[in-house]
C-alpha cells in the first residue's frame, strides 16, 4: 500500500510503501531498500523512506519467553512497552529503563537505545538487552550480544533501525515490591535552584526529572519543579492497597478529538498554563504515593495529545550537554527560547549518567533539555539551527529519535563514533537496502 505516513509529531509527513509481515522472517531479501517501523513514537523522519519501503512490524508482537524467576524476557520487536508491562507488572517485575511513553515497540526502543528518568543511575535501554535477532536483507539473520558479534549489537543499540531488521529481543528485567512510586516535589525559582536540587544528595532518588517553564526570563528564568520518586515497598502504600499492591485503579482517560487550530498554543495561552502547572506542582511537597502509569507516561493519560499542534504539527529539540558546561549552556539555551517567544508548554530537564555503549547512542554524562515546539513560527527552523552551533559548542549532541532537521555536517561534529558505526553497517549492508529518510537526510549510511 502507497500512503502517506508521518511520525507523532506529524512532521514531516512523506509517502511511502508500506508492508504488514506476519513475521519478521518474512522480511524479503529481494527488496530495493526499507526501514522497520514500529509505533511511530519517533518525532522526526527515523522511520519513514520517502518514496521507498516500510515495513510495519505492528503485527510483530509475540513474547517468545518470559521467566518469571529470573526477569528474563523475549519477545518480538513489534511488541509494545505497554503489552510488556501488562505481562510483567503484575508478576513483580519492571522495565529496566523506560521512556517518557509506553506506547513504543521494544525494537524502537533498541534502535533509538532510549533512556529514562533513571539514566543518572541506571544508564540506558541497551544496558539491558541480552541479546538482539537481526534480519538483514541479503545476507540472513544474524544473533547478536554485548558478547557475541560486539560490534553489531553495539552498532545496532542506538542504531536508528539501519544495521538490520530487528526481529527478537531478550531483555533483563527489575525486580519490584508494588506497581507504584512514592514520589516527591520540589519546586524551584529559577534554573540555579534547579541545579541544586538535582546535586541535592538528600533530595538523590533512582527516578527524577524536572519540568521547566521555559517562557519565564530574568529572574525567573529556569523555574521549575524537580519531580522525583522511587519504585514503592508494600509498607509505604495505603493500607487499603497493600494487600494486591500490583492492581491499579482504573484509568480515566483524556481526549483530543480533533486537531487544535495553531492560535491555541500561543505564548500568552502557554505562559497561563505554565504559570498555573507551576503553582499546582509547587503545592505538592510532601511524599505521595502515585501508580507506575501517572508517574513515567503522564501524557500517556491524553490519547492524541499530539493534535494540540494542529494539523502543521511540532517538533522536538533534545540536546545532552557534558556536566561541566551544563548550567552555562542550559541557561543560554533557556534565554534564547524565552526572549524568541516560541511556546512550549513541555520543557523537560533530566539529569544524566555515563554515556551509552551504542555507537550512535544519545547519552552522556551531563543534564538533557527537550523541548516540543509548535511549527506555526516560520522562523523556528533558523532558532533551532543556532541552538545546535551552541550545544556543538559545548560538546553535546541532539538526540536523533527526536530530531526531524539536523544538518548532516552537524551531526558529524555530534557524533564522534559515526565512522566506527559505519565500518559496522557497510560490512552488514554494504549496498546500502536498510535505509531510511534520516539515513539520507543525515548522510549515514543511507541508499542514495
Amino acid at each position: 500500500m502507497i500512503a502517506p505516513v508521518a511520525s507523532w509529531n506529524n512532521y514531516p509527513r512523506q509517502v511511502c510503501t508500506l508492508h504488514r509481515p506476519e513475521r519478521y522472517r518474512q522480511f524479503s531479501p529481494d527488496v530495493e531498500s526499507g526501514i522497520a517501523r514500529g509505533l511511530g513514537r519517533s518525532y522526526g523522519d527515523a522511520a519513514l523512506n520517502e518514496g521507498g519501503h516500510v515495513f510495519l512490524s505492528e503485527r510483530l508482537n509475540r513474547i517468545s519467553v518470559f521467566d518469571p524467576e529470573r526477569g528474563v524476557l523475549r519477545a518480538e520487536a513489534g511488541v509494545s512497552l505497554d503489552d510488556l508491562l501488562r505481562v510483567i507488572v503484575p508478576r513483580g517485575w519492571f522495565l529496566p529503563v523506560t521512556p517518557g511513553t509506553r506506547f513504543v515497540s521494544l525494537g524502537g526502543a533498541v534502535a533509538s537505545d532510549v533512556h529514562g528518568k533513571n539514566h543518572h543511575c541506571d544508564g540506558s535501554f541497551g544496558n539491558y538487552v541480552n541479546s538482539i535477532h537481526l534480519a538483514i536483507p541479503g545476507a540472513g539473520p544474524i544473533d547478536c550480544s554485548p558478547t557475541a558479534n560486539p560490534e553489531t549489537f553495539w552498532a545496532t543499540v542506538g542504531g536508528m533501525g539501519l544495521t538490520g531488521f530487528i526481529g527478537e529481543v531478550e531483555l533483563q528485567l527489575r525486580p519490584i515490591s508494588s506497581a507504584y512510586v512514592q514520589a516527591r516535589h520540589y519546586a524551584a525559582t529559577n534554573l540555579e535552584e534547579l541545579f541544586r536540587h538535582f546535586s541535592d544528595p538528600d533530595r538523590d532518588a533512582p527516578y527524577t526529572v524536572a519540568w521547566i517553564d521555559c517562557l519565564s526570563a530574568g529572574k525567573r528564568l529556569g523555574r521549575g519543579v524537580l519531580m522525583a520518586g522511587h519504585h514503592a515497598a508494600c509498607d509505604e502504600l495505603p493500607v487499603e492497597a497493600r494487600a494486591k499492591p500490583y492492581d491499579l485503579p482504573a484509568g480515566r482517560a483524556l481526549s483530543v478529538p480533533v486537531n487544535l487550530p495553531a492560535w491555541v498554543l500561543n505564548p500568552t495561552c502557554v505562559s497561563l498554563f505554565n504559570g498555573a502547572y507551576f503553582a499546582a506542582q509547587a503545592r505538592k511537597r510532601a511524599p505521595f504515593i502515585a501508580d507506575y502509569r501517572s508517574f513515567f507516561y503522564p501524557l500517556d493519560n491524553i490519547s492524541h495529545w499530539n493534535r494540540m499542534y494542529g494539523t502543521r504539527g511540532f517538533v522536538q529539540y533534545q540536546c545532552v550537554i557534558p556536566e561541566a558546561g551544563a548550567f552555562d549552556a542550559m541557561r543560554k539555551l533557556l534565554e534564547r527560547i524565552a526572549s524568541s517567544r516560541h511556546a512550549s508548554f513541555l520543557a523537560v530537564l533530566k539529569r544524566m549518567g555515563p554515556a551509552g555503549n551504542g555507537m550512535l547512542s544519545f547519552p552522556m554524562p551531563g543534564y538533557t533539555l527537550a523541548l516540543d515546539l509548535s511549527l506555526r513560527d516560520p522562523d523556528l527552523f533558523k532558532l533551532l539551527d543556532a541552538l545546535d552551533e551552541l550545544v556543538i559548542q559545548h560538546g553535546g549532541r541532539v538526540y536523533l529519535a527526536k530530531d526531524a532537521r539536523l544538518s548532516a555536517a552537524s551531526f558529524r561534529r555530534m557524533y564522534p563514533r559515526y565512522e566506527e558505526w559505519l565500518t559496522v553497517k557497510n560490512k552488514l549492508d554494504p549496498q546500502h537496502r536498510i535505509t531510511s529518510s534520516l539515513a539520507r537526510r543525515l548522510e549515514i549510511g543511507g541508499a542514495a
